[in-house]
């Protein structure tokens, strides 16, 4: 079944950057839509999900641009606040892999400028609340952030995934402080490899998982590249291989794993604050499984192209 509430997602959208060949006096750029949440939005609504996003755009150009393409996936637009601070741009370079380096110019930008009363902009019924990366750790919004999933941590699920950026907030501690305030307040929380390296250097994650599924996570997900996925609940542990693809790159592929896996739980019935702590082994491995197919589709193309339900498996 389809979710019948929306999931909403609140943070940054922007514009990615990429080198696109040479020119006589320069370099020839191609500026994508995306940012980590609205790409999860994105996700959501290809997936057959009613998603809303919740952040702020600029009235520029670039701004006007990010909400053309949030009315064309489909996004729900209510929560969205229109600002004159200027659209936030990633530069991004892909290595010989395929893995991306960010180089961000966001300081002001429109993405960081939602607000407390903004809130009143939501639907009072929402299956899902999804956070994720800097907005979480810049101000004013990542105050509002964490005002919002206080109010509303009772009624709905609390998804984080950090996504950590140190070129937008270098400071780990920051980060660190971030993910353990979360984990005393969200349903799922989901982190790549390459997050654990950095935030919990020399710790093992099945160790960190407990502490989080002690401190009251329902759902712990660390996400491995082409390794596949780790899962852990208080019913176990489970894990899951990535499909073997040949990658254009790795851009939304975290985002993409993120969509599907809140659609996954929506489409077998576990997207409420008491059903996902109900899951199954058998349920883990079909949702994360599920997930990682998704994102590998996401792998084969350039940037942020999230698939869309019909490239998946009729069921989960």
């Amino acid at each position: 079944m389809n979710q019948t509430q929306p999931v909403v997602v609140c943070g940054e959208s922007l514009l990615d950057v990429f080198e696109d060949g040479a020119t006589p006096t320069g370099l020839r750029l191609d500026a994508v839509v995306g940012g980590s949440p609205l790409n999860v939005a994105m996700g959501l609504a290809r997936l057959a999900q009613p998603a809303w996003f919740l952040g702020a755009v600029s009235r520029d150009f670039l701004g006007e641009r990010i909400e053309r393409s949030i009315s064309e996936e489909n996004i729900h637009k209510g929560a969205l606040v229109r600002c004159d601070a200027p659209t936030t741009l990633s530069l991004v370079g892909v290595d010989a892999q395929g893995v991306p380096s960010y180089r961000f110019y966001g300081h002001g930008g429109a993405d960081r400028q939602l607000l407390p009363e903004h809130l009143a902009l939501l639907p009072t019924e929402v299956a899902a609340f999804h956070f994720g990366s800097y907005c979480c750790v810049v101000e004013p919004i990542g105050s509002t952030i964490r005002q919002l999933v206080d109010d509303r941590r009772a009624t709905s699920v609390i998804s984080y995934d950090p996504n950590v950026r140190l070129n937008v907030q270098p400071s780990l501690e920051v980060w660190r402080e971030m993910v353990e305030w979360m984990a005393q307040r969200a349903h799922l929380l989901k982190l790549s490899d390459e997050d654990f390296e950095r935030l919990y250097p020399g710790q093992e994650p099945q160790d960190l998982a407990r502490g989080w599924l002690a401190a009251g996570v329902k759902l712990v997900m660390m996400t491995c590249g082409g390794d596949g996925a780790l899962v852990w609940s208080a019913a176990g542990h489970v894990s899951v291989s990535a499909p073997k693809v040949k990658v254009q790159d790795t851009v939304g592929a975290g985002d993409t794993f993120q969509a599907a896996t809140l659609t996954a739980l929506a489409e077998i019935g576990k997207l409420t604050p008491g059903a996902i702590g109900t899951l199954s082994l058998d349920e883990m491995q079909r949702v994360a499984s599920f997930a990682a197919n998704a994102a590998a589709i996401t792998c084969t193309r350039r940037g942020p192209d999230l698939p869309r339900r019909n490239e998946l498996p009729a069921s989960v």
